[in-house]
């Protein structure tokens, strides 16, 4: 049976359902609002893989008595690798002439692991949380779900041909059980890690096999003749698949609205797309004609960009960054225009390379050699990209690109102190500075954008008679309330906790000062600012002197002194260069400092304290102002900056009020 090419016949429902997933992955990426679950739409690939890829396996097996390994993974390889190679190679040469050599062995690394279909376990192991601040300039993160779907392919073979056997309908009575087990195995582990390690149960395959599998179940019940859903079914079960088909349908279109970043994902939550998913597909395993769910995902439109899905998919998250790099605005124009530049790109690609290569029967013709050839242009990426992972350290290393890697590392003293220890436990840790006898207290309290003040408070506070001191947890908020936190997939008690052991030591210690702020991207509604904020000012108010509200820092829509070092390295004749600058417009923000001012208003000795007009003059927040470079990210302020705004705090706080 050499050469031979199974295929399981053209459905245009599931060539419909690749459209909406790309769709729903393509809208979270560009920020949509409204669709913040959009991620999503890789569950549903995930289902149709597995409904496929068990189809297309159990069909050789059936027809030829065995499967052809070699020719499996010759079929997958041409149908993927092309055009994955093809982005590589075009991405990282953009990505080296547009983002600074700094940011680039990042890069690299993970186009590194993605040439060998490893970067869902690069990420997973470099602990880089898919929905954390900082992914988001990963220009290969999008590509942890092919090797997620190329690690299925390689074991999924040699699963089903140890559960087929060679005793027929016994071997797909022990299969469908088989899957049972992997699904019901996968979805426990996948759900007990999600809250335990959750770059595992996201990035591994192993904890995403029972997505495969409910795809795999879909053909086995509906497709495989004699099994249930075959023609005795037909006229029975029809209606009630159609019914499902809706409902899948439904289930998908309500994760993609209700599900953010602010859940523990995938755990239990990716039951509602994956069983969605496996709705519609099943829906039209039965039908002669497309109907219900089945005729509306064949609709014209759908069934193209199901067409170019794939490619869409390699395209449409590195233009949307490198379009963010070269023009430093974060507007909905722009992000239209990118979209809408991956979408030509991914129809250059389809009809260029994916196309053409996929349809080329030479490589079934001798299947080793192509495999062979396949992994010998995949080392070659490989190493081309530890090449330029080497080039862009050595940059990295140069005087001029030091200045800006060292203003990444200007934060507070505190950090080096060891005052702060994130989510590892809830330990309140004081740093002192001063005199312990002292007469008066000063108090910094917070999490890190409160922390970021520390050089200008030492300055203030630095004077006879007083001390200071420091209580730290980053992302953790001054508002009582508990909250889900994206960067450790859980609920952040520890925060809680803490918050509650440092408010209470500080009561006790009765200072005559304390500073106090936090980010205001946690997600509170303005109940839970108003609310929550005055539960920590009744702790406060009666043993605290003075307690000031700062209002948060404003944040860049890019990285300050990766802006800086990009338009630092990037060759003259692109003629890219910007200001790094942008317009101090947060709507956001000028909410929670109204909220913090009405939970400030109810106590007689709490102030609120803007330091953004010295942060941002005429309303502009520029990455390096007057020789300093002035975040050390997108959202902290470098220490030196800080330093320097330690006299205009002092004069906002009066600091004649502060003498002893």
């Amino acid at each position: 049976m050499k050469g031979h090419d199974y295929r399981l016949g053209y459905r245009a429902d599931l060539e419909g359902l690749r459209a909406v997933a790309i769709l729903l992955v393509v809208a979270v990426h560009a920020g949509v609002p409204w669709l913040r679950g959009g991620f999503v739409g890789v569950d549903v690939f995930f289902v149709l893989s597995g409904f496929l890829i068990t189809g297309l396996l159990v069909k050789e097996a059936s027809a030829a008595g065995r499967l052809s390994f070699t020719e499996f993974y010759v079929r997958r390889l041409r149908r993927l690798l092309p055009a994955l190679l093809a982005m590589l190679l075009v991405v990282g040469v953009l990505a080296s002439l547009v983002l600074a050599p700094a940011e680039q062995r990042g890069q690299s690394s993970a186009a590194a692991m993605a040439a060998l279909w490893l970067s869902n376990i690069h990420f997973a192991f470099a602990r880089l949380d898919y929905f954390s601040a900082g992914t988001e300039t990963n220009l290969f993160l999008h590509t942890w779900s092919l090797g997620v779907e190329e690690q299925f392919y390689l074991v999924w073979p040699m699963l089903l041909v140890w559960l087929l056997g060679r005793d027929g309908a016994r071997g797909v009575a022990r299969l469908k059980a088989g899957m049972f087990v992997v699904a019901t195995a996968s979805l426990a582990a996948c759900v007990w890690l999600t809250y335990k390690a959750p770059q595992l149960a996201f990035y591994m395959m192993p904890m995403r096999a029972w997505q495969f599998a409910a795809g795999a179940l879909v053909w086995l019940y509906f497709k495989v003749p004699g099994a249930a859903g075959a023609a005795p079914c037909k006229s029975r079960c029809a209606g009630m698949l159609q019914v499902a088909g809706w409902t899948g349908l439904a289930m998908i279109a309500l994760a993609a609205v209700w599900f953010s970043a602010d859940i523990p994902y995938p755990g239990g939550y990716a039951l509602l797309p994956t069983l969605g998913a496996a709705g519609v597909v099943a829906a039209g395993c039965l039908a002669v004609e497309p109907a219900g769910v089945s005729r509306l995902l064949s609709w014209r439109p759908l069934q193209w960009i199901g067409g170019v899905s794939y490619s869409w998919y390699l395209w449409h998250w590195p233009i949307l960054l490198l379009g963010h790099a070269i023009t430093g605005s974060d507007a909905s124009s722009y992000r239209a225009a990118w979209v809408l530049l991956s979408l030509l790109l991914a129809y250059a690609s389809c009809r260029c390379i994916e196309a053409p290569v996929r349809n080329r029967q030479e490589w079934l013709a001798r299947p080793r050699m192509a495999i062979f050839a396949a992994l010998a242009l995949m080392l070659v990426a490989n190493s081309l990209c530890v090449r330029w992972n080497n080039r862009a350290d050595e940059r990295a290393k140069s005087p001029g690109m030091q200045r800006y890697a060292m203003a990444h590392g200007d934060a507070p003293v505190i950090y080096g102190m060891g005052c702060d220890d994130w989510y590892q436990s809830d330990r309140v840790r004081i740093c002192a500075f001063g005199p312990a006898d002292a007469v008066h207290t000063a108090v910094l309290l917070g999490d890190s954008h409160a922390g970021q003040w520390f050089p200008a408070v030492a300055k203030v506070f630095d004077r006879p008679g007083w001390r200071l001191l420091v209580l730290t947890k980053s992302s953790c908020p001054m508002v009582d309330g508990p909250f889900f936190y994206a960067r450790i997939g859980k609920q952040y008690t520890v925060c809680t906790t803490w918050r509650a052991h440092a408010l209470a030591q500080i009561a006790g210690i009765k200072p005559d000062v304390v500073l106090l702020g936090s980010t205001d991207t946690s997600g509170f509604s303005k109940e839970q600012w108003i609310t929550g904020t005055t539960k920590v000012l009744d702790v406060l108010h009666p043993a605290v002197g003075r307690i000031w509200l700062l209002r948060d820092t404003p944040s860049l829509p890019f990285d300050g002194p990766d802006c800086l070092a990009e338009h630092a390295g990037r060759p003259a004749w692109l003629g890219l260069q910007h200001a790094c600058s942008a317009p101090m417009d947060d709507a956001r923000a000028d909410q929670v400092y109204r909220w913090l001012g009405e939970a400030a208003n109810r106590f007689a000795n709490v102030g609120m304290l803007d330091m953004d007009s010295r942060i941002c003059p005429g309303n502009v927040c520029s990455a390096e102002r007057d020789g300093l470079v002035v975040f050390r990210d997108n959202q902290h302020l470098t220490g030196s900056f800080a330093a320097s705004l330690g006299p205009a705090m002092a004069e906002k706080l009066g600091v004649g009020a502060l003498r002893p």
